[in-house]
């Protein structure tokens, strides 16, 4: 199949130079142009997307070459991206970082997608050495279409003239500068941006776009992302959905907020309906055969899932008849007997697994890793292979009952055992993505489909 999408990356020179800020104000700006705006995430973060599906009113997705395939990763990209004007891509952390041996990394990926890059350079308290940058951005790797540079946190005129000046010198284009403004800053914690749930995002957005549209040449990223070459890819499979089977509860709210859309649309077209409910305010979970607790911020509102006792009891109750629950990093903690807050307030949870979760001042882990099933599973067979990601500042604090994965870190290649896994239950800090792992999806909806059997029909 041929396409020809309009798209660009954003990506930066190093994490921190206002990446997400920019391209969430790209993106407004381009939708107020009256253009419809498909937006993307190069990595696992779950946390930026939130700012581009603010600013796009679309949901936006992750193209993460270690949890995907190549091949779904360019799929996803052109199913999303074809009934839309133009595509945003925003990279991740540095243009050349990603995991072992460059893995996912934005350049990785811009190459992939044959997309022109424009990379943003963080220019406070520098002047031609910007330009030193771009140029070395620009050679490091050939292949990259480095189109232009935006430059951030200017501190005047003068100072992008002089930044300007010297990339023209290079043959880079300067397509804007964006001088410093504290309405322009995002709010941030421990695992990143603040959410969207959580702060006044709608009035920073609007501030963002403002900004964008008059110190960005937004006629010229439309050009360059119009410049792009044809696309050339084909479907591995089908995308069509079965008949409904099966039903499953998703937690969804300011809590536990961590799912790729397309993960949860893998789960649809495997036959399975989305209901979602809030553990932080609904009384009890919804009637489903299977329930999926994602990841997010337990350790915020520990106290409103404590006394939220009616729906605590309920999970436990439900998860005591042999509903299959799929819980990851925040869903983790929330099964277990308690969580230890960053202060040392000890806040009860759903007393599912045996084992406390306690928050640190420090990161535990972060990074991608190879897991291997240890056992017969909700997720499929004992030897079953997974790629997925960690990102946490807890740790268990008594680790009881039986480990679900064999785990290797991808970056230096250690070795533990992870997770906990029961007849019904997988759980762990671990974070897959179904688009990567079909099988261990359509094992998921089975096992729900049989529980349904089971408890209704028998």
């Amino acid at each position: 199949m041929q396409l020809k999408i309009p798209r660009l990356v954003i990506a930066a020179t190093q994490s921190g130079s206002g990446k997400t800020t920019i391209t969430t104000g790209i993106i407004a700006a381009l939708k107020k142009c009256g253009l419809k705006v498909q937006s993307y995430k190069i990595g696992p973060d779950y946390i930026d997307p939130g700012y581009h599906s603010l600013a796009s009113g679309r949901p936006a997705h992750n193209l993460d070459s270690w949890l995907l395939t190549k091949d779904k990763l360019q799929e996803i990209f052109t199913q999303t991206s074809q009934d839309t004007d133009i595509a945003i891509i925003e990279g991740v952390m540095g243009l050349y970082d990603g995991g072992k041996n460059g893995i996912s990394s934005t350049a990785e990926i811009a190459k992939l997608l044959n997309a022109p890059i424009i990379l943003v350079i963080d220019a406070k308290s520098m002047g031609t050495s910007a330009a030193a940058i771009a140029l070395g951005f620009r050679e490091y790797d050939k292949d990259v279409n480095l189109a232009g540079v935006i430059l951030n946190r200017i501190g005047s005129d003068n100072h992008k003239n002089i930044i300007e000046s010297a990339l023209n010198e290079l043959g880079i284009k300067c397509l804007g500068a964006i001088k410093r403004d504290n309405n322009l800053i995002t709010p941030e914690r421990h695992l990143g941006l603040l959410p969207t749930t959580e702060n006044d995002s709608k009035q920073l957005i609007e501030n963002i776009s403002k900004a964008i549209n008059d110190q960005v040449k937004i006629d010229d990223l439309i050009e360059i992302a119009n410049s792009a070459s044809t696309l050339h890819f084909s479907y591995t499979e089908s995308s069509k959905s079965l008949k409904l089977r099966t039903k499953i509860a998703v937690a969804k709210d300011a809590a536990f907020n961590f799912y790729y859309p397309e993960s949860l649309r893998v789960l649809e077209r495997l036959g399975a309906e989305i209901v979602t409910f809030s553990p932080l305010n609904d009384e009890s979970m919804p009637k489903a055969d299977g329930l999926i607790i994602g990841g997010g911020f337990p350790e915020m509102f520990a106290a409103q899932l404590e006394a939220n006792i009616s729906m605590r009891e309920s999970i436990k109750e439900i998860a005591q008849s042999g509903l299959p629950i799929f819980a990851e990093c925040g869903g983790y903690m929330y099964l277990m007997n308690e969580l230890i807050d960053f202060e040392g307030k000890v806040h009860k949870m759903a007393g599912i697994i045996d084992n406390s979760a306690k928050m640190n001042d420090k990161l535990q882990m972060v990074g991608y890793v190879e897991a291997e099933l240890l056992n017969d599973c909700i997720l499929g067979k004992a030897g079953d292979i997974f790629h997925a990601h960690e990102f946490h500042f807890s740790n268990e604090v008594n680790i009881n009952g039986q480990n679900a994965f064999n785990c290797v870190r991808i970056r230096n290649n250690s070795n533990y055992h992870a997770g906990f896994v029961s007849d019904n239950i997988v759980a762990s800090y671990l974070h897959i993505h179904f688009a990567g792992c079909v099988e261990a999806a359509r094992h998921f909806v089975e096992s729900c489909q049989n529980y349904n059997r089971r408890n209704y029909h028998e």
